[in-house]
């Protein structure tokens, strides 16, 4: 899994049974993807989590939020930034998750989407604003094939749904001065809340 620094079209990062990875760099310009990370940092309402973790509850590092098209309160925004994942891809998203990493103290931990979170068949996009961030990749199965992807501001990675079985995402600490980045995960779900929209409906516990 090599890519080109150089290159600044559309670039093919995996394509093999375990699925496709693309990205493209310049999916919006920049002064747009700075327009709408401020947009939204602004307007939407962040919410911290909490989970177990080796027998505590602990923070979770970043903020989330989430929205389905079609329901009221969708920012202008995120109707525009998802026509442009419908128009790279040709699939209509119906709903995007959110993460709002503040500072290179926030991440997540490599990992795959929850399958029965989204329709078999339909891909994953992510569309960069605010400040570049490196995502890693890696296989799940040997051959081992590992990379560091920057993903610049603008910028959508598109993943296949059989990725999910084959390959981990992540977006890992840094101890570099880093800006604010907001991830927009654009996904076709399935009717009905899912675990996470459920989760999230319920109260932070006291404490």
């Amino acid at each position: 899994m090599q890519t080109d620094l150089f290159e600044h079209g559309p670039r093919v990062l995996a394509d093999d049974p375990g699925g496709t990875i693309t990205y493209l760099p310049d999916a919006i310009d920049v002064a747009t993807a700075t327009r709408w990370y401020e947009g939204l940092r602004a307007k939407v309402e962040w919410r911290s989590e909490r989970r177990w973790m080796y027998d505590r509850e602990v923070d979770v590092p970043r903020l989330v939020a989430g929205f389905r098209f079609g329901d009221p309160g969708v920012p202008e925004e995120l109707r525009q930034a998802r026509e442009v994942a419908v128009a790279a891809t040709g699939v209509e998203f119906n709903s995007v998750g959110m993460n709002l990493y503040r500072d290179g103290r926030d991440s997540v931990a490599p990992h795959n989407d929850h399958l029965n979170e989204i329709i078999d068949g339909f891909p994953i996009a992510l569309l960069s604003l605010g400040a570049a961030r490196v995502m890693t990749i890696r296989s799940k199965s040997k051959p081992r094939r590992n990379l560091d992807l920057e993903l610049e501001p603008g910028s959508l990675l598109v993943m296949s749904y059989r990725t999910q079985f084959n390959y981990d995402h992540g977006i890992p600490k840094t101890a570099a001065q880093v800006g604010g980045r907001i991830s927009l995960a654009f996904r076709v779900r399935p009717a009905g809340l899912t675990r996470v929209e459920k989760a999230r409906a319920q109260p932070l516990p006291d404490g």
